[in-house]
C-alpha cells in the first residue's frame, strides 16, 4: 500500500537526486534503517523500529531522557506524591489506590490543528481497556480504573492500587480521528485492521509531535515533515526520510555512497561489528558513538515444542552456547553477556542469580540424562529415534544476527543438537510469527525497555497474546508462572526502592531457573551520524533519541 501527499507524489528520490548536497545537508536528513514497522499504531505490536519512527511524530505524556530521568513531554508538571498531584487514597473495598492528576500543556495540537485535550486522554484510556483492541504499550492505560475530566487540559486518573509507575504514561490517541473507527469495530481484530494508522497513515491528525508523516510507502520508506501546529522548539529539518534497506551490508554501502546521511541507531540500523569496522576504515568521516543500552538480545524457546519441554534440554542449550566468546569476537567486548533480562545498569539488577557458564561437557551430560544419545551423524536421538533438531529464526538480512546464528549453530552441533535456520523479514517476524507464536523452536531478537519498566508486558500471564485479546501483549514465550505474576504485581506497587529490589531479585531467579529463553547479551547501541548533525543525543533505553528530534539540526 502507498500513501503520499502531493509533495511525496513528486518523488522523494527525484528530489534527492536534483538537490544540491549543501542544500540537502541543511534541509533534509535521510536515515537508513534495516527494519520497517508492521503498523504505525503506537499501541499495537511492540517493535523497536516502530517506537523509533513514532518518536519523531508522537509525544508521550512522560518519558525518560538521556540522563535516565523521568520528564514531562506533553504535561506541564510531573505528577508526584511530594507536590500533591499524586495521592494515596482509601478504596471502598478497604484497599489502597491512587489519584494522579495529569495536566496537559495547553498549546498541544494534532498536526491538523485540532487541540490535544483530555478528551483524547479519556478516549485512549477507554479503548485500552477493551481487550479486543490488542494493545501492547509498555505503560498501560489499564492501570487506571477511572478517568475524571476536570477541564480540557486536566484529568484525574484513579488507580485501584499503589503503583511505583504512577507518573509514567505513554502517548494518547486522537479521539476525533480514531473514535469513529473504534465505534465501528465490533469483533476482536477489527480495530487493528481498520485503524487510520494502518489504512491512511499520512492523516495529519494522527500526530502531535514536532514532525508528522507525509509520505508512507509500505516496506520502503517513511517521509516526515514539520508539524505546522507544533508549539515547541522548531524542528531543524524540512524533511526527514526513514529509508528501509533490510540488508545491513547494503545499508553500509548506502551510507558510504551518500544515499543516506546516517544510520538509525538504537537497534534499527547497522550492527555493532559493522560500525567498528567502519570506524576503522573511515575514522574521520563520521561521528561514532557506542551507547550502553537496556536492549536485551535473547532467544525465545517455543514452549509448545515437545523437544523443549524438558528443562535439561533447555539447560543443555545454554551451557553449550559459548556466549562469552561470541561477544568477544563479534563485539570486541562491548556487549556484556546476560544472565537475565535485567541489565547490570539497572537499580533492580542482582548479582546473586543463577549463572550458566560455557560447559560443553555438562551440556552433553544433561542431554544423556534426558535420554538423548548421539546418532551416526553426530546428532542426538531419543529412544524412539526422534532427532534433536530445532528450527532457529530471526530477522532476515541482519548480518550480525546471521553471524550469531552461525556461531551458535556450531556450538550446538558440538553438543549433538541440530538447528535449522529459518529467517523472515522483520515485519513478518514481529507482525505475525512472534505474537502468534508460530516459530518452530528458537527465535532470536531483542527486548527494549524503559528505565523502570515492569516486566509485565513480556513475562506476565495476562500479557500472553491470544486471538481473544487481539494478539495484544508481548509475552511471546507464553510464559505463565503464578509466583512471577505475584512478584510482578508486588513490584509494581513497591514505592520503597529496597523492597522493589528484593522483589526483582526473586523474579530474576525464577527466570534463570525456568529458562523460558536463552539470554545472550546487552547491547551497546552503535550510532553513525554525520559530523554536521548537532543535537543528536541517544538515550540508551526504550524512550529513543528520536523523541527529542526537534533538537536535531545541521550545523551552519
Amino acid at each position: 500500500m502507498i500513501f503520499r501527499t502531493t509533495l511525496a507524489a513528486l518523488g522523494v528520490a527525484g528530489l534527492m537526486m536534483t538537490a544540491a548536497p549543501a542544500q540537502a545537508a541543511k534541509d533534509q536528513l535521510t536515515i537508513g534503517v534495516a527494519q520497517f514497522p508492521s503498523t504505525l499504531h503506537p499501541n499495537i505490536d511492540a517493535e523497536v523500529i516502530k517506537s523509533y519512527t513514532l518518536g519523531f511524530v508522537i509525544r508521550n505524556i512522560t518519558a525518560f531522557d538521556k540522563d535516565w530521568k523521568n520528564t514531562c513531554l506533553s504535561c506541564t508538571e510531573l505528577p508526584s506524591v511530594k507536590n500533591g498531584t499524586a495521592k494515596i487514597i482509601d478504596l471502598p473495598n478497604g484497599g489502597k489506590g491512587m489519584e494522579v492528576t495529569i495536566k496537559l500543556k495547553p498549546d498541544l495540537k494534532w498536526a491538523d490543528g485540532k487541540p490535544v485535550t483530555t478528551k483524547d486522554l479519556e478516549f485512549t484510556w477507554r479503548i485500552a481497556r477493551d481487550p479486543k483492541t490488542g494493545f501492547s504499550n509498555s505503560q498501560p492505560w489499564t492501570r487506571a480504573v477511572k478517568v475524571d475530566i476536570v477541564d480540557a487540559t486536566t484529568a484525574v486518573l484513579t488507580l485501584d492500587k499503589v503503583l511505583s509507575s504512577y507518573n509514567e504514561w505513554d502517548q494518547i490517541l486522537p479521539e476525533h480521528i480514531e473514535g469513529p473507527v473504534y465505534e465501528k469495530a465490533k469483533e476482536a481484530g477489527d480495530y487493528v485492521k481498520q485503524t487510520t494508522y494502518a489504512r491512511n497513515p499520512t492523516t495529519p491528525g494522527l500526530y502531535n509531535g514536532p514532525y508528522m508523516v507525509t509520505g508512507y510507502t509500505s516496506g520502503s520508506q517513511v517521509v516526515l515533515e514539520p508539524n505546522p501546529y507544533w508549539a515547541g522548539t522548531k524542528p531543524g529539518f524540512k524533511r526527514i526520510i526513514l529509508k528501509l534497506i533490510e540488508n545491513t551490508a547494503a545499508l553500509q554501502a548506502n551510507l558510504l555512497s551518500g544515499d543516506v546521511d546516517m544510520i538509525g541507531g538504537e537497534g534499527v540500523g547497522l550492527s555493532i561489528d559493522q560500525v567498528l569496522e567502519l570506524r576503522k576504515q573511515h575514522p574521520d568521516r563520521f561521528e561514532y558513538l557506542f551507547k550502553p543500552s537496556l536492549n536485551y538480545e535473547h532467544i525465545d524457546l517455543q514452549n509448545g515444542n515437545p523437544l523443549l519441554k524438558d528443562l535439561r534440554v533447555r539447560q543443555a542449550l545454554i551451557y553449550s552456547a559459548d556466549r562469552k566468546t561470541l561477544t568477544d569476537r563479534l563485539f570486541q567486548g562491548l556487549q556484556p553477556v546476560a544472565d537475565t533480562w535485567v541489565n547490570p545498569l539497572s537499580a533492580n539488577f542482582t548479582k546473586d542469580t543463577l549463572h550458566y557458564p560455557f560447559d560443553l561437557a555438562k551440556a552433553k551430560a544433561l542431554l544423556a540424562e534426558a535420554g538423548w544419545k548421539p546418532g551416526p551423524d553426530g546428532i542426538c536421538r531419543d529412544a524412539a529415534g526422534t532427532r534433536l533438531s530445532l528450527e532457529f529464526g530471526t530477522t532476515a538480512g541482519n548480518r550480525l544476527r546471521e553471524l550469531q546464528q552461525a556461531v551458535l549453530q556450531n556450538n550446538w552441533k558440538a553438543a549433538c543438537i541440530e538447528v535449522r535456520i529459518k529467517n523472515e523479514p522483520a515485519r513478518t517476524f514481529f507482525g505475525e510469527t512472534m505474537k502468534k507464536r508460530t516459530y518452530g523452536g528458537l527465535a532470536m531478537y531483542a527486548w527494549s525497555s524503559s528505565v523502570t519498566e515492569s516486566p509485565r508486558r513480556t513475562l506476565a500471564s495476562d500479557n500472553i497474546p491470544t486471538e481473544a485479546n487481539g494478539w495484544g501483549g508481548a509475552n511471546y514465550i507464553n510464559f505463565s508462572n503464578s509466583r512471577m505474576d505475584e512478584l510482578i504485581t508486588k513490584a509494581e506497587s513497591a514505592l520503597d526502592p529496597e523492597e522493589a529490589k528484593a522483589l526483582w531479585a526473586e523474579m530474576e531467579q525464577i527466570y534463570a531457573k525456568e529458562l523460558p529463553v536463552i539470554p545472550l547479551f546487552f547491547r551497546s547501541e552503535a550510532h553513525v551520524y554525520p559530523k554536521w548533525l548537532k543535537g543528536y543525543e541517544p538515550t540508551g533505553h526504550g524512550h529513543y533519541g528520536s523523541m527529542f528530534s526537534e533538537n536535531w539540526r545541521a550545523a551552519e
